[in-house]
């Protein structure tokens, strides 16, 4: 199953809900940062709420900044995703292991205590920043209590990653509802009866469930409408000439000191893990350029 993301209302439009396969993202964001199974799990939650979130935007040049910092031995996660389904990120210590918990990867125990800050660049003056405490590092219950207390939206989220025993990426997804201001009690009702009784979404995952039938389990007794589907995807807009631009701007004496030295440097992309080389002789024409920026 390709990854793709479903957005749908139900009950009138008194719910809108999305949901998503990411498994092959998932995947991709474990190849290029070689992620433990407990990183894995944490960073493939955070990208899956991230693409999630980032397909409840309006515009393609949107974006949203999903960062955990925490003090578990994880260090801190880091997710940016855009409207249009794609998603980038990564976790700062990717080889972190623990012990499973209750039979299951443990990561409320990678994160421990922490915040998570949610911002949304739309284009404005200033981008909007949300911030909360981690409830249980578990990253789905941590974002349904973002949407209650920074935007104060009831919703539910659901998010998962099951890996193999070869510590690949089995499948992973997840999904988030949220209730309108006007939703009527009966059904709220129905809906946290449905949301009671769901399996989880490894299991329905694992079960070959697709990102549709997700939603016709939790929006169970309602009227639902597809309201749009878009494939998503691990992106990464990095390039030679933005790292260069990053390079020209960390100042004169630095780049001298990496020319003196004689040896070509490696700068490495934090949300994709690609590497660009420098020779000496580039290093050279950035200094130029920098020079003549400074006049």
């Amino acid at each position: 199953m390709k990854d793709y993301i479903v957005r749908a209302t139900a009950a009138d439009a008194q719910i809108r809900a999305f949901a998503a396969v990411t498994t092959g993202l998932t995947e991709e964001a474990r190849t290029r940062h070689e992620t433990s199974p407990v990183a894995t799990a944490a960073l493939g939650r955070l990208l899956t709420g991230g693409v999630l979130m980032g397909s409840m935007m309006k515009n393609p040049e949107d974006v949203l900044t999903l960062q955990i910092k925490c003090g578990g031995p994880i260090g801190g996660l880091t997710v940016t995703a855009d409207a249009m389904g794609h998603v980038k990120g990564y976790v700062n210590h990717p080889e972190v292991m623990l012990p499973p918990k209750n039979g299951k990867l443990d990561v409320g125990g990678a994160l421990g205590q922490g915040i998570l800050n949610v911002i949304k660049d739309m284009g404005l003056k200033e981008p909007y920043s949300g911030q909360t405490i981690l409830q249980t590092g578990e990253i789905a219950e941590d974002l349904t209590y973002y949407f209650a207390a920074s935007e104060q939206v009831p919703s539910s989220v659901g998010l998962g990653v099951l890996m193999n025993r070869d510590n690949t990426v089995r499948c992973a997804g997840g999904f988030i509802v949220q209730v309108m201001p006007f939703v009527e009690e009966r059904v709220l009702r129905q809906l946290e009866e449905n949301i009671g009784a769901m399996r989880s979404v490894t299991d329905m995952l694992d079960g070959g469930h697709s990102p549709e039938e997700m939603l016709s389990g939790v929006l169970s007794g309602m009227e639902v409408e597809i309201t749009d589907t878009m494939p998503a995807g691990f992106a990464c807009n990095c390039s030679e000439g933005r790292i260069e631009k990053a390079l020209i701007s960390i100042g004169k004496s630095e780049i001298e000191d990496m020319i003196r030295d004689g040896k070509p440097i490696e700068v490495k992309c934090h949300f994709c893990n690609t590497a660009y080389t420098f020779s000496v002789e580039k290093l050279g024409q950035i200094l130029e350029k920098q020079n003549a920026v400074l006049g």
